[in-house]
């Protein structure tokens, strides 16, 4: 009797195991699925637990003007997960001896600027540490820079060689400039081009056969296209040559190759362990973590338990992308998707819940995609209606100020000017302390023919934001005198009050540093940016429409509030 309820159980066992797997995958394409019903995702994805690939689908289409779908197989742009496969090439060099973490710049690149490259370390370029302007950050780069190709020494010459931001190891900024700098030593140590190295090294040991440079004259099978997502519908992304995202951002793969990379990570088939572990050691404070070469690495508290999480993002044009990692469970979440700027990191988070039992709520629709339905079939007039409404439905819907000004804009576009004016107010009733919100809307007005509408909301805007540049300049042009503000003056003691780290919501930091009399704001995974002083406490962004106030208790500094897209997000000092 014994005998046979263990094997009865052993039996049932057998037969749960993969029926929580199975389970699990109907839940992630239930979630998917919904995220591309809201068109908030189109794009492939690959899930694996306990190192086994329980989901794989594509969603949405690969090419949009053929009705093409994506699949498992389809090939899209990578960005900046590139990174991890160039730190990867850096660290083979290493171990044969070629290439020195404590060498410097200049020992391999001797045409660089040595006051500069004397300075910096392989090391410093894999971190992210070295100071070096990225060229992706220079304000002409996708204008004038991006459609232009160049041999890889002559870019980094031009383009990669600036005076430094910072002085070397002082701190972390995310920077592509020093990832395309490796591509090209890897390029002198070898005596091949970065493509070969990449292919000979890892790609064909490993029977990645569906990855490769996304080069654009290559005729490349199952190649997604990459589309910018409008609030109707979709474009075509900006052309990119190719040859300058390089070693930071210039692979395609599928999401089936990655897989096999994430498990050649598990053995020592690339580098030995001594070598492979070195990659993943965190060095230095980012994006709420830590960096290590080419990989973000963090915790996760599952249950009762915290866990490593490594991982790695990318961006490109028309293209955004996630590789998701916890070792000791065997976990991979791989995203891809070829409409840009797709949520990744929230989905991956759902997806991570449910792979550990966890209930994930679906994604929320977009209340300004509504109003552009209801609009097309009954007018903006009864949109405008309905739009306090469905506002308060928050349980239905999530309103974005940017999306909605985008909306406007093209109506704005298409001629459209009564249902441009319309989306506007829509978006003054909702965000009334955005000074951006009446801006678009006084233009608006004012292509209507509305002047003096258009006065009354320029000055608004001014009053919400006093050196809104746009609003100065259209109120003059109107024939409007217009008084403009100076920066305050805050001392350097004062401005070192505010260094530290606040944190808006988990896992996502507002690391600000003081240096003399320039202050500066960096949030986990963007650029640096300066903030200009309005007040002592009250700090402006140039860059993009935001104020940061800081708030003291008892004569020290306890927070920060983020003013953006009308939401005041207080964020504690947490260092």
């Amino acid at each position: 009797m014994k005998k046979m309820t263990r094997l009865t159980l052993l039996i049932c066992l057998i037969l749960t195991i993969p029926s929580l797997a199975q389970n699990k995958a109907k839940q992630i394409d239930e979630l998917l699925s919904k995220y591309n019903e809201y068109r908030l995702f189109f794009g492939s994805a690959l899930v694996a637990d306990d190192n086994k690939v329980i989901f794989k689908r594509g969603y949405g289409l690969a090419n949009v003007e053929w009705n093409i779908p994506n699949a498992p197989d389809t090939r899209f742009r990578l960005g900046s997960i590139t990174k991890q496969f160039t730190s990867m090439l850096i660290m083979q060099l290493v171990a044969e001896g070629k290439i020195k973490l404590d060498g410097k710049l200049s020992d391999y690149l001797p045409y660089y600027r040595k006051d500069t490259g004397d300075q910096i370390t392989i090391e410093m370029l894999l971190t992210h540490t070295s100071g070096i302007p990225s060229y992706t950050s220079r304000p002409d780069f996708f204008e004038k820079v991006s459609k232009t190709f160049y041999q890889p020494d002559a870019f980094v010459k031009e383009y990669c060689s600036g005076d430094l931001e910072f002085a070397p190891r002082e701190k972390f900024l995310y920077n592509n400039s020093g990832y395309f700098i490796l591509g090209a030593i890897i390029e002198k140590v070898t005596g091949h081009s970065y493509e070969a190295v990449l292919t000979s090294r890892i790609l064909q040991p490993l029977g990645m056969k569906h990855s490769g440079y996304d080069w654009h004259q290559s005729i490349i099978e199952k190649r997604a296209s990459g589309y910018d997502k409008t609030t109707t519908g979709f474009k075509n992304a900006p052309w990119l040559d190719m040859s300058l995202p390089y070693a930071a951002g210039s692979l395609y793969a599928t999401v089936e190759d990655l897989f096999i990379w994430d498990q050649a990570l598990r053995t020592e088939k690339l580098l030995p362990k001594t070598y492979m572990d070195e990659i993943f050691k965190g060095r230095v404070d980012a994006f709420g973590g830590q960096y290590a070469y080419g990989w973000a690495v963090d915790k996760k508290k599952i249950g009762e338990k915290e866990y490593d999480v490594i991982s790695h993002g990318g961006g490109i044009n028309g293209f955004n992308t996630i590789n998701y990692r916890i070792p000791e469970k065997g976990q991979i979440v791989i995203l891809f998707s070829n409409a840009g700027d797709a949520p990744l990191g929230e989905m991956t988070d759902k997806i991570i819940a449910i792979m550990n039992g966890a209930k994930a709520q679906p994604p929320l629709k977009s209340l300004t995609q509504q109003m552009a339905q209801i609009i097309a079939k009954e007018g903006s007039e009864a949109a405008s209606k309905k739009f306090p409404e469905l506002k308060k439905d928050t349980l239905r819907f999530t309103l974005s100020e940017g999306e909605m000004n985008q909306l406007g804009y093209e109506y704005l576009g298409e001629n459209k000017i009564a249902d441009a004016i319309a989306v506007f107010k829509m978006n003054v009733e909702a965000f009334p302390k955005s000074f951006n919100v009446y801006d678009s809307y006084a233009e608006a007005l004012l292509k209507s023919g509305d002047k003096e509408g258009a006065i009354v909301h320029y000055q608004k805007s001014l009053e919400l934001n006093p050196r809104s540049q746009s609003g100065i300049k259209a109120l003059k042009d109107l024939g409007v005198i217009v008084e403009e503000k100076k920066d305050a003056e805050v001392s350097a003691e004062i401005l070192q009050q505010y260094a530290g780290k606040y944190q808006l919501a988990p896992g996502f930091i507002l690391t600000i540093t003081a240096r003399d009399k320039q202050i500066f704001a960096q949030a986990t995974g963007q650029p640096q940016f300066e903030i200009y002083p309005e007040s002592e406490s009250v700090f402006y962004l140039k860059v993009v429409e935001a104020k940061i106030e800081f708030v003291k208790e008892a004569g020290t500094v306890a927070r920060l509030i983020l003013f953006q897209n009308g939401r005041e997000m207080p964020a504690p000092k947490i260092e």
